[in-house]
């Protein structure tokens, strides 16, 4: 089955975007699930949607790499004849103390969390912009927003695709294409599954709500900000933190 309209989800092999692509099946989009790693998880989910007769296809790739986005756009193109919507969820965390970063470090975490939303927005674009049409959803985080200890080159590339996103809404507002921001707060995921029961304990004590989010209220903003609801939304930053910075 097609639906007539299309998102393509990058790092949807699981957390946010697993559930994102997930409520994107649900809500009658044709999806197409990016990975890098996650091969196994990634077709899993996959055939998981396809057996509740929901549309859903997968594709490697490394958003660093343009060659390899460029790839994933034009067969999204070939699969599904569109690319209505994009969510730039690809990411990756390193936690290290700012003089111990090495360079090969700094290079990774820039790379595919800014460099990749950068590559993907444009590559995308090449068909957004012949229709005059086109929502991209680009996942930062409040650390992008606050800084974090420990994850100065995190929290830069998340800064990054906040300014990213701001300048791309200007750019893009008179073809009718929006662009707009998520900068979750702390988010029960893999990601953030090492984090000690002490730190755990005194974020949540720090979080007005008492407890973290969770993969899938993510989820319900970026598919809000898809919707006809979010018509006049662009360029903004959306942080659904339980009140951790207000």
């Amino acid at each position: 089955m097609k639906n007539s309209k299309t998102v393509i989800v990058t790092g949807a092999a699981k957390g946010i975007g697993k559930e994102t692509a997930d409520l994107f099946a649900r809500n009658g989009y044709n999806v197409l699930i990016n990975y890098n790693n996650s091969k196994c998880q990634a077709y899993e989910f996959c055939h998981s949607l396809i057996k509740q007769g929901l549309s859903a296809d997968v594709f490697k790739a490394n958003v660093a790499i343009r060659s390899e986005v460029d790839k994933m756009a034009d067969y999204c193109i070939q699969k599904f004849d569109s690319i209505d919507v994009l969510v730039n969820n690809a990411g990756i965390s390193k936690i290290t103390v700012f003089g111990d970063i090495y360079e090969t470090e700094w290079d990774e975490v820039i790379s595919v969390n800014l460099k990749g939303v950068f590559n993907c927005c444009q590559s995308v674009l090449r068909y957004m912009l012949k229709n005059k049409k086109g929502r991209i959803i680009n996942v930062s985080s409040i650390w992008g927003i606050t800084g974090a200890s420990c994850e100065v080159h995190y929290s830069a590339s998340k800064a990054g695709v906040i300014g990213l996103t701001k300048a791309l809404a200007k750019e893009l507002g008179p073809s009718n294409i929006q662009v707009n921001c998520i900068a979750p707060g702390i988010i029960e995921t893999d990601m953030n599954s090492c984090m000690c029961n002490e730190v755990s304990k005194n974020l949540k004590e720090n979080t007005p709500l008492m407890r973290f989010g969770t993969a899938l209220e993510i989820a319900h903003s970026i598919l809000f900000l898809s919707s006809e609801g979010a018509d006049f939304i662009t360029g903004q930053v959306i942080s659904p933190n339980g009140g951790f910075i207000i």
